[in-house]
């Protein structure tokens, strides 16, 4: 119970300078006006009704000997309606507080009972706590119909203006309420729309890393099975072998990325493989091998289990720089160091250079590109350039502190 009712359902909005000048206004008013209207000292303090006594209005008069004790309840009261918008429970909490000293004073009494209304409004409508606030008012009700003298009364000519004030409070109170829930959803469409480019995003890396791996791997394979076709149909053979081993690894990584946009009609005996990871990594090795790229596989450090994201992470930066080793330098040899450091994991791809492939296509660096967006989400570096003796250079960095 206590939980719920220190539950936050909510913020507070945001602050302007108009707003702070307005409830310096309604305090300073509030002020003025119970000093100026009620400063009678010849009306005496009773203002219960009395025939032939005239309504004292809306504040009740001041005698001249109580004047400073009065004007400084008076203070106490009207002060913290200035910090209403943003302590707005507080401040609703502080004129409840102070009015068991004020009961002795009727003029001090009646503009706390004021202060009183408009800091229950406020903290019904802005405190993020509203079930705090809106469990407080009735505390506030029985505070000062408990009062010594009886509640403080209102003159029978403001009634209407307090029923239409009332009105017009409820009102304001329903608009605002409306546009923060408007604001409210179109916060919720502009997450949605931002969540679902991401995933798009996040599908299209994938299926481009897996595509073009391997279709890339297919097509060098290929071409070279049509030119030893003749001459030796036992390296045709290797080579058309490697091919449909290729088109299965790519079916079976389409199938786990198409099976991320039907996951909730997969059923639970729908054949999805696991992300690859850095256990893969001879397999993407063996494979880029078999298209006529020697590679070279290099662990160093100590290796350890880490997050899934980070290993596909790490795979993916191997995979698309041997694809670029197969598509653009033909009869270059690669290398791959997977370095587990204990503050990051380092992932460096190097290769000897060679001519480029025509038939692989240029590409439109979409690649690295994607590669980037992967590591930044883990919070990771990648360089990438020529190398001073010849060759390409890819160089990937995952922190890996706290996981």
């Amino acid at each position: 119970m206590i939980g719920r009712l220190l539950r936050r359902d909510g913020t507070l909005p945001r602050l302007t300078w108009r707003g702070q000048v307005l409830d310096v206004l309604i305090a300073l008013s509030l002020m003025l006006a119970a000093v100026s209207a009620g400063d009678h000292p010849k009306v005496v303090l009773d203002q219960r009704p009395h025939p032939g006594v005239p309504d004292p209005g809306l504040f009740v008069p001041i005698q001249e000997n109580d004047s400073a004790e009065v004007f400084f309840g008076l203070l106490l009261v009207v002060a913290p309606l200035v910090f209403r918008r943003r302590r707005p429970l507080t401040v609703l909490w502080i004129v409840l507080a102070t009015m068991p000293w004020l009961v002795d004073n009727d003029s001090a009494l009646r503009v706390s009972f004021y202060a009183c209304v408009i800091a229950g409004y406020t903290a019904a409508v802005y405190s993020p706590y509203r079930i705090l606030a809106l469990a407080s008012l009735p505390v506030a009700m029985l505070f000062y119909s408990g009062a010594e003298d009886g509640a403080p009364t209102v003159p029978p000519g403001f009634v209407p203006v307090l029923i239409l004030g009332a009105i017009a409070i409820a009102a304001d109170g329903l608009r605002r309420w409306r546009h923060r829930a408007a604001e409210l959803e179109r916060d919720q469409a502009e997450a949605l729309r931002r969540a679902a480019e991401h995933e798009r995003a996040r599908i299209a890396r994938e299926l481009h890393d897996v595509v073009t791996h391997n279709v890339s791997v297919m097509v060098i394979q290929a071409g070279a099975a049509r030119k030893v076709l003749d001459a030796s149909p036992e390296q045709a053979r290797e080579a058309l072998l490697a091919i449909e081993s290729g088109g299965r690894a790519a079916m079976t990584e389409l199938r786990h990325v198409m099976g991320l946009l039907t996951m909730d009609d997969a059923g639970p005996g729908a054949d999805l493989a696991p992300q690859p990871g850095l256990d893969r990594l001879d397999a993407l090795i063996e494979r880029v091998a078999g298209s006529g790229v020697p590679v070279t596989l290099t662990r160093s450090g100590q290796p350890r289990p880490m997050p899934a994201g980070v290993e596909l992470t790490a795979y993916r930066v191997v995979q698309e720089a041997l694809t670029n080793t197969v598509k653009h330098a033909a009869g270059a040899s690669a290398t791959v160091l997977v370095d587990y450091r204990p503050d990051q994991l380092r992932v460096r791809i190097t290769d000897t250079g060679g001519t480029s492939r025509s038939a692989a296509g240029a590409g439109g660096g979409h690649g690295l590109i994607g590669l980037r967006e992967r590591l930044a989400v883990y919070g990771g570096t990648l360089r990438t350039g020529p190398r001073l003796t010849g060759g390409y250079r890819v160089d990937a960095a995952i922190p890996l502190e706290g996981r």
